[in-house]
C-alpha cells in the first residue's frame, strides 16, 4: 500500500514473447486448473473442464498480469496484447465456422471477469457482444427466430450501456434506469401491468426497446451506442478490468481479505443461447445443497432465458429437479456433469450451464459458497465417501463458519403465535428481525445508528453489497436460491428469503404491500431463512438449537434435527480413534 492508502500495482517487465492470452476449445486448452493466479478461477476452470472433455464453448482468457499492467501504466495495455486477442478470436472462428463482425454468420461472444478467488457478482459481465443493426438481422435469418435475435440485441445494449458506458442508477434512484424503460414499455403494451414476464414481449416490442435503450444511452452519456464489434470488444475488456477497482469489488475484497494486487483475468467465450425458445434455457446448479449440505442435485433453471436472468433474479426460476420432466435428455447429461465435476475437483461445485436447442454447454464452475451448516456436512460426508481425507475435511470448515451453526433461531412459541404474511425460497438459514429498508444506503445509515435492519428489494444487485453487509437479513420479491442475493447471503452467513412473490415493493413510495397490509420503511418484519417464511412485526429469538441442547438444556437432542445432523459427526483418526467434529467446541471426543 502507498502512503495515501491506495494500493500500488507493481508491473512485471514484459518481453516481446510474453504470453497474455490462453486459448481453450475443441477439447484442447493452453492452461489448466492449477493456474488460478494467472488465469483467475473462471479461466483456469474453463481450461480444466475443456481438458476433461466437458462441453465448453471455445474462447480465451486474458491473464491477471494484464490487469496489473493496466493499472500500473495508466489504464493502457501491453503492446503485444491485441495481436494475441485477435489470434484468440481467430481460433474461435476456425472452430465454429463463424466470423466476428460478419453480416452473414456473425460470431458473438461473452466477456466475463474472473479473479483468483471467486467474487460472485462483484465484477462485470457482458453477453451477446458483436451485435449491431446489421448482425442482428443475420442472427434473425440464421435462427429463423426474430424474437430471439432482438432479445439478444436488447440484452447486449442493456449490459454494455450499464457496464461500459456507465448508464446506472443515480444516487437518488432506487431502480435501474434500463428496468424503468422496460416497465414503461410493458405498461403501454399490457394494459398498465409492469410486472408481466419479459418473455411476453414480442419481436416488435423488443425492437422498440432497442430504440428506447439507445435513446437512454444518448440522453445519459451524450454518446451513440458503438456499432463496430472490435470497438465493442475493446470497450468490454477495459470495463471488466476497470470493474476490479469498482466500489463493490473493493468492499468485497476488504471483507474477505483478497489482495488488490492479485487483479482479475478476463475470459472471452463464444456465445451459446438459452433464449432461443422452449427447447433452450439456462441455469445455475450445485453438486450438493449449499444451504443444508444434503447430497442432492441443487439449483435452478429458466426456460427461454440467458444465464444472467437466473443470477440477477429478474425472474424466479424453477428447481433443477424439475428439468427431468421438461428436458429429460438434458437432465441426464447434467447429472453426468455433476458427478464428473465433484469427482474431479473433489469439492462441491457451483456451475453455470446453458441448454441450446436441447444441447448442454458448461459456462463455468467454481467451489460452491456454503453456509456453516453445509460446510460441516460436506466435509463429513465427503470424507466418508473417500473423496477427501479427514485432515482436508477439518481444514474445509473455517472457524467463522462454525459461528453460523450457533446463530439464533426464532422462539418456537413466538412462531406458533405469529402470522405468516408471505412465503419465499429459503436461501440463507437462520432467523432475523429488523426494521425494513428498501435502499442499501439507507440500510447502512440505519445500521450505523444502531438499528437492526432488513434489506428488502425487488431483487438485489451487486451495488447493494454495502446494504447486505449491514443488514441482519435480506428479503427479495423476485429471484431464486441461485440469485445474487442468495449467493452472497450464504457466503456471509446472512439470513435470506428470496422470491417472495406476494410482496409488492414501491420504491418511490417507500412501501411494501402484502396480503392487504402496507408496511412503511422502518417498520418491523421478521424472516426465517430456513423455512422461507416472512412474519409481520418483531419476533422473539432464541439461542441456536445446539446451544439449547448442550448448554441451556432446554431442548431434548431428539427434538432438534439441527443437533442430530451436526452435533454427532465424527472424523476418523489415522490411529483408528474417532474425533467428534462438533459438540460444543473443537475438542476431540472419545468414540
Amino acid at each position: 500500500m502507498g502512503g495515501n492508502g491506495r494500493t500500488i500495482f507493481m508491473a512485471k517487465t514484459s518481453s516481446s514473447s510474453q504470453k497474455y492470452v490462453y486459448q481453450f476449445g475443441n477439447k484442447k486448452a493452453d492452461g489448466h486448473g492449477g493456474m488460478k493466479p494467472l488465469l483467475g478461477g473462471k479461466g483456469a476452470n474453463l481450461a480444466e473442464m475443456t481438458r476433461i472433455g466437458l462441453p465448453v464453448p471455445p474462447g480465451f482468457t486474458i491473464t491477471t498480469e494484464v490487469c496489473t499492467y493496466y493499472y500500473a501504466h495508466h489504464k493502457t495495455y501491453p503492446k503485444q496484447l491485441w495481436a494475441q486477442v485477435k489470434a484468440g478470436v481467430a481460433n474461435m472462428e476456425k472452430i465454429l465456422g463463424k466470423t466476428f463482425g460478419d453480416v452473414q454468420k456473425p460470431l458473438l461472444v461473452a466477456v466475463r471477469s474472473g479473479a483468483r478467488d471467486s467474487m460472485p457478482g462483484m465484477m462485470d459481465t457482458i453477453l451477446n457482444l458483436g451485435l449491431n443493426d446489421q448482425t442482428v438481422v443475420a442472427l434473425e435469418k440464421a435462427s429463423n427466430n426474430p424474437r430471439f435475435a432482438w432479445d439478444c440485441y436488447r440484452r447486449f445494449i442493456q449490459m454494455y450501456g450499464d457496464v461500459v458506458m456507465g448508464v446506472q442508477k443515480r444516487a437518488n434512484e432506487d431502480h435501474e434506469p434500463f428496468e424503468i424503460v422496460i416497465e414503461s414499455l410493458k405498461k403501454e403494451r399490457f394494459g398498465g401491468d409492469a410486472h408481466v414476464e419479459d418473455t411476453r414481449i414480442d419481436a416488435a416490442g423488443l425492437q422498440d426497446l432497442v430504440k428506447r435503450f439507445k435513446a437512454l444511452i444518448k440522453e445519459r452519456t451524450g454518446k451513440e451506442f458503438p456499432t463496430d464489434p472490435w470497438k465493442q470488444l475493446e470497450g468490454a475488456i477495459g470495463a471488466v478490468f476497470g470493474s476490479w477497482m469498482n466500489d463493490r469489488a473493493m468492499v468485497y475484497r476488504r471483507k474477505y481479505n483478497i489482495p488488490t494486487e492479485w487483479g482479475t483475468a478476463v475470459s472471452v467465450q463464444s456465445m451459446v443461447f438459452g433464449n432461443t425458445g422452449d427447447s433452450s434455457g439456462s441455469g445455475v446448479a450445485f453438486t450438493r445443497d449449499p444451504a443444508s449440505g444434503e447430497k442432492v442435485f441443487y439449483g435452478e433453471f429458466l426456460i427461454n432465458a440467458q444465464g444472467e436472468d437466473v443470477v440477477a433474479g429478474v425472474r424466479t426460476p424453477k428447481p433443477v429437479a424439475q428439468l427431468a420432466k421438461i428436458m429429460p435428455e438434458a437432465a441426464k447429461e447434467l447429472e453426468k456433469v455433476r458427478q464428473t465435476l465433484e469427482s474431479h475437483f473433489r469439492d462441491v461445485q457451483d456451475f453455470e450451464f446453458t441448454i441450446e436447442e436441447g444441447k448442454v454447454f458448461m459456462l463455468q464452475t467454481r467451489n460452491g459458497k456454503r453456509t456453516g451448516l453445509a460446510a460441516v456436512r460436506f466435509a463429513v460426508e465427503m470424507e466418508k465417501e473417500k473423496l477427501i481425507t479427514w485432515q482436508e475435511a477439518v481444514q474445509r470448515v473455517p472457524a467463522e463458519q462454525l459461528d453460523q451453526v450457533l446463530a439464533p433461531v426464532f422462539d418456537r412459541a413466538a412462531v406458533k403465535s405469529a402470522k405468516t404474511i408471505a412465503k419465499g425460497l429459503p436461501a440463507g438459514p437462520g432467523a432475523a428481525t429488523g426494521r425494513i429498508y428498501f435502499n442499501a444506503d439507507r440500510a447502512v445509515e440505519a445500521a450505523h445508528k444502531g438499528e437492526k435492519v432488513l434489506l428488502v428489494r425487488v431483487e438485489t444487485s451487486p451495488e447493494d453489497l454495502r446494504g447486505m453487509i449491514a443488514a441482519e437479513g435480506i428479503l427479495t420479491a423476485r429471484g431464486g436460491v441461485s440469485s445474487h442475493a442468495a449467493l452472497v447471503a450464504r457466503q456471509m452467513g446472512k439470513v435470506c428469503v428470496c422470491g417472495a412473490s406476494e410482496l409488492h415493493v414501491d420504491y418511490a413510495a417507500r412501501t411494501m404491500e402484502v396480503g392487504g397490509q402496507t408496511f412503511k420503511e422502518s417498520d418491523f418484519l421478521s424472516i426465517d431463512g430456513t423455512a422461507g417464511e416472512v412474519y409481520a412485526g418483531e419476533l422473539k429469538t432464541a439461542p441456536s438449537e445446539i446451544i439449547q441442547v448442550l448448554v441451556g438444556k432446554t431442548l431434548e437432542a431428539k427434538e432438534s434435527r439441527t443437533y442430530q445432523n451436526f452435533a454427532q459427526r465424527r472424523f476418523p483418526r489415522t490411529s483408528g480413534q474417532r474425533h467428534g467434529f462438533w459438540r460444543g467446541g473443537h475438542r476431540p471426543l472419545p468414540h
